[in-house]
């Protein structure tokens, strides 16, 4: 069998999609979170977040292990992806993985107050009484770079604004 061929034909079959990362984060409550502790342990979790001038926020508990990974201000990965009822294929979900970094907002404060009214509104009255708890702190979540792919032959870079930047066409691809 001919791989180059086999290749090339494919590569003319997926034409890469239009990516539609806002459309993606707006149709999720949640985000998936990838920590590391202080020995360097990954810790994967949920969160559900809210969006607010380009950072995503958190309202998190120090009984969970990733809270202290991210008040520590470890390197941290979200992800936001298809839901997979949603999905035609499983192996091209659409998903937004962002490298990010963490920086917990000061209790009380104007931007405390505004992100709570943010969560709130998106997920209900019990943000009320959990931002009310002591163990729970708020997390700004920062974009600094991150890829989106929404289909076979369809990847991207993104930048801190979660603008695509390039598509990306790895030569990694290949057919064995």
């Amino acid at each position: 069998m001919n791989h180059t061929n086999t290749q090339d034909e494919a590569q003319k079959k997926a034409k890469p999609l239009t990516p539609k990362v806002k459309e993606l984060i707006g149709s999720t409550k949640s985000v998936i979170l990838a920590t590391v502790d202080a020995e360097g342990n990954p810790n994967s979790s949920y969160a559900p977040c809210v969006e607010i001038e380009n950072t995503f926020y958190i309202l998190v508990s120090f009984m969970a292990r990733h809270t202290k990974n991210l008040a520590e201000g470890r390197k941290i990965s979200m992800m936001f992806i298809e839901d997979e009822s949603a999905t035609k294929q499983m192996y091209a979900r659409e998903r937004l993985t962002i490298e990010a970094s963490a920086s917990q907002v000061e209790r009380d404060s104007e931007k405390w107050n505004t992100v709570v009214a943010g969560l709130k509104e998106a997920h209900g009255k019990v943000v009320d009484v959990i931002s009310e708890m002591k163990d729970f702190i708020l997390i700004a979540l920062q974009p600094v770079k991150g890829s989106y792919v929404n289909g076979f032959g369809s990847a991207y870079f993104v930048d801190e604004n979660l603008e695509i930047l390039e598509h990306r066409n790895d030569a990694n691809h290949q057919p064995k």
